[in-house]
């Protein structure tokens, strides 16, 4: 696929969208939305500033949020130009979400560059048999607080013989690297 530079911009986020996510999000401060794109099925993907949102439509209605979540929980994004599909992974081991888009736009990238954004300092740990944990200390882009987490390869389990004390070694390392201990 050959895209041409037209010099014009991608559209705004369509308006119901907008206003879907500014209702789902009353009270929190104001998301400003960088990029988004359409899915195969209609709905329609955000990145935020703050969050990724996925809206769907909704017959004969606004369209309504059926995710928002912060990209401190966003573990990691993949991209497959093959398939158009952009897999997104969670810091707290919930299902991947996988996402077609026919035509992502700047999605990719800027659910990358948010992603990247929220880490302030990230640590291998080896947990022998060529296991390896990931310890990173994350900044909510929302409130600029700074957490930390532990993000466990597929199959580890915290309670497995030696895991949880490697894992709160290298967590103690990243929180006093950024002076949160």
């Amino acid at each position: 696929m050959r895209i041409e530079w037209t010099g014009l911009r991608r559209p705004s986020v369509p308006a119901a969208v907008e206003a879907a996510i500014a209702t789902a999000a009353e009270g929190a401060p104001a998301d400003r939305l960088l990029a988004w794109a359409e899915t195969a099925d209609g709905s329609t993907v955000v990145a935020g500033r703050h969050r990724l949102h996925v809206t769907t439509p909704v017959p004969d209605a606004a369209p309504v949020v059926a995710l928002s979540r912060p990209w401190h929980l966003v573990d990691a994004g993949s991209w497959d130009g093959e398939s158009d599909t952009l897999t997104v992974t969670w810091v707290d081991g919930e299902r991947p979400t996988r996402l077609v888009l026919p035509e992502p736009g700047q999605l990719p990238e800027t659910l990358r560059e948010r992603v990247q954004a929220s880490v302030v300092l990230a640590e291998a740990v080896d947990l022998g048999n060529r296991r390896t944990a990931k310890v990173v200390v994350r900044k909510d882009l929302a409130t600029d607080r700074l957490l930390s987490q532990a993000v466990l390869p597929k199959g580890v389990r915290s309670a497995d013989p030696g895991v949880s004390e490697q894992v709160r070694a290298g967590l103690a390392r990243v929180r006093e690297q950024v002076g949160l201990d």
